[in-house]
């Protein structure tokens, strides 16, 4: 794959793409974190997702080892490590590239390993994730971007998801620029739930 796209978008907007020899060299170094199925991972420049994409395929190969005899257990877990992945591009084709990328890592994977039991309202439930996940904006500024790729006034806007029971996942908001204080007792904009079945 080439680490650049054109060289308008290297002068205009510094894209370059991390290799895969230095992601996972890189990813090497906090391995211990990619094999955790529910640690959370920040990407502030995502691109098309190279790091977010090596990190889905380590955590969803801890969900086979573990969970690939009981697939409610692997769907569960499969869709756990997709809720802990983050990401922010200030260009809406990378983003939009970057979601449909884990998204088919995490579709081939759940296919497989839930055969007959996998079904299209976790395949909706996993892209809404997604969408709420990796999101286009200016990860120096912490607001969303238009699609110009001007800074808007808006916040960046993050989910956090939590399995409450059974198939029921609670989601979160948090304000990037208020998370990102690292003060305690943060408290969320919002709150809402989705039903992964």
């Amino acid at each position: 794959m080439s680490q650049v796209k054109s060289k308008q978008r290297v002068a205009e907007h510094g894209e370059v793409f991390t290799a895969e020899r230095e992601v996972n060299a890189m990813l090497d170094l906090v391995k211990q974190e990619t094999e955790r199925i529910d640690s959370r991972f920040l990407e502030p420049a995502c691109g098309d997702g190279n790091f977010l994409a090596e990190i889905l395929r380590r955590k969803l190969a801890v969900v086979r080892a573990k969970y690939k005899k009981s697939p409610p257990d692997y769907e569960q877990n499969a869709v756990l490590a997709v809720t802990s992945i983050y990401g922010v591009d200030i260009l809406q084709d990378n983003v939009e590239a970057c979601r449909e990328r884990l998204f088919q890592i995490w579709d081939k994977e759940y296919t497989v390993h839930c055969g007959r039991e996998a079904n299209d309202d976790c395949r909706r439930a996993v892209r809404y994730i997604l969408e709420r996940n990796i999101l286009c904006g200016n990860a120096l500024t912490l607001v969303q971007v238009d699609a110009a790729g001007a800074d808007t006034k808006e916040p960046i806007i993050f989910s956090e998801w939590s399995f409450v029971t059974g198939p029921l996942i609670k989601r979160s908001d948090y304000r990037l620029d208020r998370a990102s204080e690292g003060k305690p007792g943060r408290e969320p904009v919002s709150y809402a739930g989705i039903h992964v079945r």
